[in-house]
């Protein structure tokens, strides 16, 4: 019976066929025994630098996904306000007049401002919430970066 995983590892880390495992294992690190240590040194600052580019990027993408959501968070305050705004003038309006028949006026015009201010206080309540979910901070990258720096400590050696 055969299995799946038979066949010529030659080339793929595991030693020609035959010598008993024997042959080196394949290095993570590519072979730069023939470079000499000024390519290496430009090599090396041509990494870094398409490194830190990728970075910035990741640090953009992570910003503006932020800002996104801040956006999101300010339009719904300021739909909230709208709302809220002509709700209050049209409503008041009409409890007023509906209290009146029960009440004088100025004291039905003091109980709709108290009831109007209640919902001003949820729905700032509620934005408020919402803004505090925004984290301006880049978090992958600032990981990124920590990493990137753990890497590199070796590497000066």
């Amino acid at each position: 019976m055969s299995s799946a995983y038979e066949g010529n590892y030659e080339g793929a880390g595991y030693g020609a066929a035959g010598d008993g495992g024997a042959s080196a294992a394949p290095s993570p690190y590519p072979d730069v025994s023939d470079q000499s240590v000024g390519s290496l040194v430009g090599q090396l600052s041509s990494d870094l630098s398409k490194l830190m580019s990728q970075e910035m990027a990741l640090a953009k993408a992570e910003m503006k996904e932020e800002a996104k959501k801040a956006g999101l968070a300010a339009g719904m305050l300021g739909g909230a306000a709208v709302a809220g705004l002509m709700v209050a003038i049209f409503a008041s309006a009409a409890l007023m007049y509906i209290l009146d028949t029960q009440i004088p006026l100025p004291w039905a015009a003091v109980i709709v401002t108290v009831l109007w201010a209640i919902v001003g206080a949820v729905l700032f309540a509620m934005g408020r919430k919402k803004l505090q979910e925004v984290n301006p901070k880049p978090e992958q990258t600032v990981e990124s970066l920590k990493e990137d720096k753990e890497w590199v400590k070796p590497q000066k050696n």
